[in-house]
């Protein structure tokens, strides 16, 4: 999406590489490689966008190399395809199409000095270093790097909020470490302070406007050795003493002996540098590098462990653990250790939750919210909390909440989506009340189109800018509050936002069967073409993606067009149908027909064939997805990760499941990848095996779970969490009887 991706040893058996879940003692997991697996530059090519660095999972801090910002490409400031660096900061978003963050820069260097990164292209002219992939790694809470042009070495690990530099600089050196305030991704430094403590300690803040138009980070930074001196300057004029207010305020740390090893610890907050300092102190107390690279890995492997899979082949255990991590990096932690955080409102707030930032809604309620709600049930509460609180503060549900900020990006609301499946999957920790009454203010407000869909009318373009996008993802959302209306017995809402959940109806044209836009006199754009993908009333996308998109009601979807004939017709055209002379949009990548799986509007949309009992195709076509699209190399990523989607279509696919609509509480089958899965749920082991699967046995013969002979072609939420073995038998020919029965589809 546009809108804004060990050195452990493997554990060997007789029989090959074992990928075993640990046993529990005392409630603690033993810890296997499943890091080993992990290659945290699948993605950083291409347009894949991941965050490469060193965090934990869900951490505030991720700690990372920055390129020079060049667009799209560099929107986690680090692509694989450049070879030099202009430091390491602290934030980053991880898979977006718009860049922001990467807040307090630090880059050593030796020899004159230098405030400024200078220009990539005249060597020597500022701070920026040279840097070759084979004198660098990367791997779960870890990332070091030697910088050509200097002759040092750098490493990083991180715990949840403090960054942890350590760096070895050539002897008989003046050494040097710049804290740079104005450097930052796609985004303006607006006021920046630091002032120093002691000759070890220093704290500081760095205010900018961004993708996320008023970003307030504090942060405090504590050195293993004194320096000589501080300088500050502003841009490049020089200030007297240790302390400076501007815009662009830079520290410079100067050693007249360079430290044989230098290490800094930077702690941020959202609150105070007071905040900041407290992080490190109960974060990272000490100056055991080697002991918080462990720990790093270590909370890794615990995490990764959750879901225990033999793929294949070394190369699928690569993408697929690789794509597990990248579910883990965002959201992020907004809070600091001791409970405190920055409200959408800008005041500061106290939390018996931890709160996060980073929701990328608009993506993410597709897959990776359906799969945290399995493997992270207790941070799924926090986030629901923390959206909840979002709306308490700033009037309504985020759309894609950044940094305290409201950046108004993507279409529809989905958040509402992601709390209604929180509840209706049983997701304990959060009050279901405040939650629903947060739904309710926020689907009855005016704003956003929203005053149409309420009074069951359809949004004119005129009013609303991407009108049909809007209208359909808020009809996802209002089938999703119907469902859990129904759970909390509110029937009288039930029938209401059901029937708003087929207000995506106002929008289709029967003459030539697409949704399209309408007019405030009710008439029909014109000049419309089904194939173009700008300028339209669609959001990232063109006709034939969003004819597709009404997963809260596939029986009436079905019936609108004609019938399951006529709808899988049409199924198969959009999958061979060409490109139009427009041609598509940069992001939407991974194109099979119309098909962009480059794109989240288009993910759930292989898994329809279920729905009309041709389970079969569903097979044929996510298996080439997952061969095709994911690659254990750069930019094994089709399309930028948006925060984990990418990721978690590939994790729940490669398990043989989809949730083509989360708040349905059905998962739908497809193709396994695996040769045995196991889920470690909260209390219950679902267990996953594809016997006979083997290149070009794409098709499933046939199921048995737990022992007994299983039509369906879904799977429910409430037997996947009960614990159990489905048993899928794959075969090299497609079995056209499986699934096909009515009672036997979603």
């Amino acid at each position: 999406m546009r809108s804004i991706k060990f050195n452990l040893k493997l554990m060997v058996a007789t029989c090959g590489v074992i990928f075993g879940l640990s046993n529990f003692a005392s409630g603690q997991q033993s810890l296997k490689s499943y890091t080993s697996y992990v290659d945290p530059y699948i993605g950083s090519g291409g347009h894949g966008h991941v965050f490469v660095g060193a965090s934990v999972p869900f951490g505030a801090v991720q700690l990372g190399p920055e390129n020079f910002y060049k667009g799209w490409d560099w929107c986690s400031g680090y692509n694989y395809g450049d070879s030099v660096l202009i430091g390491f900061s602290h934030t980053h978003l991880s898979g977006t199409g718009i860049g922001d963050l990467s807040d307090v820069l630090l880059m050593p260097y030796t020899g004159s000095i230098k405030t400024d990164k200078g220009l990539e292209t005249v060597p020597g002219s500022g701070y920026a270093a040279h840097y070759r992939h084979r004198n660098e790694k990367a791997r779960p809470g870890y990332y070091a790097v030697k910088l050509d042009d200097s002759n040092i070495d750098v490493e990083l690990t991180a715990t949840e909020r403090v960054g942890f530099h350590r760096y070895r600089f050539p002897k008989g050196k003046e050494a040097h470490v710049i804290i740079d305030l104005k450097e930052g991704i796609n985004d303006s430094s607006t006021e920046t302070f630091v002032r120093q403590l002691s000759a070890t300690t220093l704290v500081g803040y760095r205010f900018s406007k961004g993708w996320a138009k008023n970003q307030m980070l504090f942060f405090a930074l504590v050195s293993s050795e004194p320096w000589s001196k501080l300088e500050v300057f502003d841009d490049k004029q020089k200030l007297d003493g240790t302390a400076g207010k501007g815009r662009f305020i830079k520290g410079l740390l100067s050693f007249d002996k360079a430290p044989a090893d230098l290490r800094l610890k930077v702690g941020i907050s959202p609150v105070s540098s007071e905040n900041a300092l407290a992080n490190i102190k109960a974060e990272i107390p000490g100056w055991d590098f080697e002991g918080i690279v462990k720990t790093a890995e270590q909370k890794w492997n615990h995490e990764l462990g959750k879901v225990e899979v033999t793929l294949q082949t070394t190369a699928q255990q690569k993408v697929f653990y690789t794509a597990l991590y990248h579910t883990m990096i965002d959201p992020a932690l907004f809070n600091d250790h001791n409970g405190d955080y920055r409200g959408a409102d800008k005041k500061i707030y106290h939390a018996e939750h931890d709160v996060y930032t980073a929701f990328s809604t608009w993506d993410t309620y597709r897959a990776e919210n359906p799969l945290l709600v399995l493997t992270q049930p207790k941070r799924t509460a926090d986030m629901v909390n923390t959206l909840v609180d979002i709306a308490n503060q700033q009037g309504r549900l985020p759309l894609w909440h950044l940094m305290a900020n409201e950046t108004g990006t993507m279409v529809g609301i989905a958040s509402r989506q992601i709390i209604a499946e929180a509840y209706l999957k049983g997701i304990k920790g959060f009050d279901a009340d405040k939650a629903y009454q947060a739904l309710q203010v926020t689907s009855r407000m005016d704003t956003l189109g929203m005053a149409y869909v309420k009074n069951f009318r359809a949004i004119p373009v005129e009013k609303e800018s991407r009108s049909v996008a809007k209208a359909m993802e808020y009809a996802i959302g209002d089938g999703s509050i119907a469902l859990m209306a129904k759970g909390m017995g509110k029937m009288d809402d039930y029938l209401y936002y059901k029937q708003r959940s087929e207000n995506y109806h106002l929008y289709y044209d029967p003459t030539d069967g697409f949704f399209k836009g309408k007019m405030a006199d009710g008439s029909w754009i014109k000049d419309f073409n089904p194939l173009a993908s700008k300028n339209n009333p669609y959001a990232e996308g063109n006709a034939w993606q969003y004819l597709w998109l009404a997963p809260q009601d596939i029986p009436g979807l079905i019936r609108q067009q004609g019938g399951e004939q006529r709808f899988t017709r049409r199924l198969d055209e959009f999958f061979q149908l060409k490109s139009g002379e427009e041609g598509p949009l940069a992001d939407l990548t991974g194109l099979i027909g119309q098909y962009a799986h480059g794109n989240e509007p288009s993910h759930h949309i292989a898994y329809l064939y279920n729905y009309v009992g041709q389970q079969w195709k569903t097979a044929e076509k996510v298996r080439f997805i997952m061969e095709t699209m994911y690659k254990d190399s750069p930019d094994g990523i089709i399309g930028n990760e948006d925060c984990g989607q990418m990721s978690a279509w590939y994790v729940f696919s490669a398990m043989g499941l989809y949730p083509v609509y989360p708040a349905s509480l059905r998962y739908a089958i497809g193709s396994p990848l695996i040769k045995k899965a196991t889920l470690h749920l909260s209390e219950k082991d679902f267990t996953i095996t594809a016997r006979n699967n083997k290149p070009g046995n794409i098709f499933i013969k046939n199921i048995l779970f737990n022992g007994k002979p299983y039509s369906k072609s879904y799977l429910t939420h409430a037997d996947l969490m009960k614990g159990g073995h489905l048993q899928i038998i794959m075969d090299s020919h497609p079995n056209k009887k499986f699934g096909s029965a009515k009672t036997s589809r979603p």
